[in-house]
């Protein structure tokens, strides 16, 4: 929490699950990380004791991690567990090397927006690397989100992602 001048007031945090897998396969849990910030931001408001009407704003930031959700925003599996909590593909995830490999030898234009290449760590490598492996959870979603944007979207329900998303996450 910080004060209108941009004096620190608080700060909190929240521990989250994280499933390591072999192979580089790193996953967490969007609701596990949306009670974390839930909890963390009430617990500054009380150490800082500033009241909800009193915030003038919120934001978030996130690494490159690709949140997977189905139609009702209910989470989908990116995992091969199967099980549907665990659907974030983490940042520091690189099961999809293979993909941005491939998307890398197109040589494609666009590339040249994100420094010539892109790493497994960005959202389109795990896109296609559920397409390919969890076909399933691909076909019955109704929302990816990067990390941040799906913060956002559950903090004010738009559906609208950042510049930096739309430029450099998902290329």
């Amino acid at each position: 929490m910080f004060d209108e001048a941009g004096t620190l007031l608080a700060t909190a945090r929240h521990p989250i699950r994280i499933w390591h897998e072999a192979g580089d396969i790193v996953e967490q849990s969007s609701r596990d990380i949306w009670e974390a910030c839930a909890k963390s931001v009430r617990a500054a408001m009380a150490e800082a004791a500033i009241a909800p009407d009193s915030v003038g704003g919120i934001g978030f930031d996130a690494t490159c991690s690709l949140v997977v959700l189905d139609r009702q925003g209910e989470p989908l599996t990116v995992s091969a567990s199967g099980e549907a909590q665990r659907n974030v593909i983490v940042w520091m995830d690189h099961r999809a090397t293979a993909e941005a490999r491939l998307i890398n030898e197109t040589e494609d234009a666009v590339l040249r927006y994100v420094g010539g290449s892109i790493s497994p760590e960005m959202e389109m490598p795990k896109l296609l690397w559920l397409k390919r492996h969890l076909r399933a959870s691909f076909d019955a979603a109704g929302h990816f989100f990067d990390l941040a944007d799906y913060l956002t979207w559950r903090a004010t329900g738009s559906l609208q992602r950042s510049t930096c998303t739309v430029t450099c996450k998902w290329n």
